[in-house]
C-alpha cells in the first residue's frame, strides 16, 4: 500500500489496526479466550481446551508468519518491540514472564484479557488497565531520572545486562540454527513447529467438537498474522517517486515531510512493523492521554486497546452479557491493584505479554517468546497452586509450606519435601 503522505499512511495503519483489534476483541469476547483461564483450568481441573486454544492461536501465527514472510508478503525483521535482536536478554524474559504470570493471576487475567473485561463492564479491570499503563508509561519513558543520566528502566533494571547473550545473527530460531541469509530456516522449522502444534491441539477429541475454542485460537492467530501485514506493507512515496517505510519517512522528516504538517512524536520506534501486544500499547495510551490527546501520539497500540475494548463492548451488547462488576473486598481490590503492577513492570521486562510474546513473538520464532510464554505459565500455575492451598488449609498452610508443596506437585522439588497432603 502506497501513499503520498505520512498522515495518509497513518491513518490506514491506525484504521486497518482498530478494525483488527475490534474482530480480536468481539471474539475474544464471544469465545471465552482466556490466557489465565487456560491455565487455571489445566491446573486446577486438567481441562486443557483453552489451553490448547492459545495454543492454535500460536500455531497459526507462526505458520503464517513463517510462510508470508518468506515469501517477502510481509516483514517482522526490525520491529517493535526487536523481537529478533542480536541481545538476547534472557533473564528479563525469565524474571518479566513469572512476574507478568504471578501479576496476571491476582489481576484475574492477562492485558488482552483485562481489556475484553473492561469492555464487558469489569470496573476492577479498568484499575489493573489503568496501573499497567501508569507502571509501563514511566518505564517506556526515554527521559533521564533524578540527574543520572539514565531512564527508570535502565536505572532499575539495567544490570540485567550483564547477563544478555549476543547473538550475532539474531535470536530467532532460524538465525541460531542455520544463520538463515535467505529465510529458508525460519520458513522450515515454522512449518515444522507449527504442524506439530496443530497435531498435539487437535489430538483432543473434546477440543474438536468445541466451536468456541477452535473460533477463539484461528481468530486470534489470524489477526496478528494481519498485524504484521498491514505494518509491513504501508509505503510512502516522496515527489520522485522514493519510496519509505513510515519508521524511515520519520527520520528524514525535515526533508520529506510535506509543508505545514506536524510531526508526530520523537517515538519513531513505535512506527516499526509490528502486530499485537497490550502492555507497552497501555503506556502508550497513557502518553497518549497525558499529552491532552495529542495526536501525534496516536500509535498503533492506542488503537489496538481502543479497539479491543470497544469490540467485547459490541458484543456484550449483542450477547446481553454486560454487567458492572465491582470489587468484593479491599482485599479483592488490592489484588487487581498488585496485579496491575507486576503485569506491567514484567510485560516491559519480557517486552510482551500473553499475545505479545506468547503469540505474537512467538510466531517470529524469537528464542524471547518462548522463554517469556514458558515463564508466564509457571507463574501463573505456581501462584494458582499457592492461592489453593492456602483456602484449602487456611491457617495450617503458611506461604512457605503452600509454596514447597506446590513444588513438589509440580515435579520441581523431591516429594519427601511435601510440607501439605495433595488435594
Amino acid at each position: 500500500m502506497e501513499f503520498s503522505s505520512f498522515s495518509a499512511a497513518a491513518t490506514a495503519v491506525l484504521v486497518g489496526t482498530f478494525i483488527l483489534a475490534f474482530i480480536m476483541g468481539a471474539v475474544a469476547n464471544k469465545t471465552n479466550f482466556c490466557t489465565m483461564g487456560a491455565v487455571s483450568d489445566w491446573v486446577n481441573m486438567g481441562d486443557t481446551g483453552r489451553m490448547r486454544s492459545w495454543l492454535l492461536a500460536i500455531a497459526v501465527a507462526m505458520l503464517g508468519v513463517s510462510t508470508l514472510e518468506f515469501f517477502g508478503v510481509l516483514n517482522a525483521d526490525g520491529s517493535f518491540p526487536p523481537y529478533r535482536m542480536d541481545n538476547l536478554n534472557w533473564l528479563g524474559h525469565v524474571l518479566g514472564g513469572f512476574l507478568f504470570g504471578i501479576g496476571m493471576t491476582y489481576g484475574s487475567g492477562c492485558g488482552n484479557k483485562t481489556l475484553v473485561r473492561v469492555g464487558g463492564g469489569n470496573i476492577k479491570s479498568i484499575l489493573v488497565m489503568l496501573m499497567i499503563g501508569i507502571v509501563a508509561y514511566f518505564l517506556l519513558s526515554t527521559q533521564s531520572v533524578f540527574g543520572t543520566g539514565q531512564t527508570l528502566n535502565q536505572l532499575l533494571f539495567g544490570w540485567m545486562d550483564a547477563t544478555a547473550i549476543n547473538l550475532s545473527g539474531g535470536q530467532d530460531l532460524g538465525s541460531v540454527v542455520a544463520g538463515d541469509a535467505d529465510g529458508t530456516a525460519r520458513l522450515v522449522l515454522g512449518l515444522v513447529i507449527g504442524v506439530l502444534l496443530l497435531a498435539l491441539i487437535f489430538k483432543a477429541a473434546d477440543f474438536r467438537k468445541s466451536f468456541d475454542n477452535i473460533l477463539g485460537g484461528l481468530v486470534i492467530g489470524l489477526v496478528v498474522v494481519g498485524a504484521w501485514w498491514l505494518t509491513s506493507n504501508v509505503q510512502i512515496a516522496d515527489d520522485m517517486g522514493d519510496t519509505y517505510t513510515p519508521t524511515a519517512y520519520l527520520a528524514d522528516w525535515d526533508f520529506l515531510g510535506e509543508p505545514g504538517e506536524e510531526r508526530p512524536a520523537d517515538q519513531v520506534r513505535f512506527w516499526n512493523n509490528q502486530s499485537f501486544t497490550f502492555i507497552a500499547p497501555m503506556g502508550q495510551s497513557a502518553e497518549y492521554v497525558v499529552e491532552g490527546f495529542d495526536s501525534r501520539f496516536l500509535y498503533f497500540g492506542v488503537m489496538a486497546l481502543a479497539g479491543v475494548i470497544l469490540g467485547s463492548f459490541f458484543w456484550a451488547l449483542v450477547s446481553r452479557s454486560f454487567r458492572i462488576e465491582w470489587f468484593s473486598s479491599f482485599r479483592d481490590f488490592w489484588n487487581h491493584f498488585a496485579g496491575g503492577i507486576l503485569m506491567g513492570v514484567g510485560g516491559i521486562l519480557a517486552m510482551g505479554c500473553t499475545v505479545g510474546q506468547a503469540i505474537t513473538g512467538v510466531s517470529t520464532l524469537a528464542i524471547g517468546g518462548f522463554l517469556t510464554f514458558i515463564f508466564i505459565v509457571f507463574g501463573a500455575a505456581l501462584t494458582m497452586k499457592i492461592q489453593y492451598y492456602k483456602m484449602v488449609y487456611e491457617d495450617e498452610a503458611s506461604f512457605g509450606k503452600a509454596l514447597v508443596t506446590s513444588l513438589v506437585d509440580m515435579k520441581l522439588l523431591p516429594s519427601k519435601l511435601r510440607s501439605l497432603e495433595a488435594i
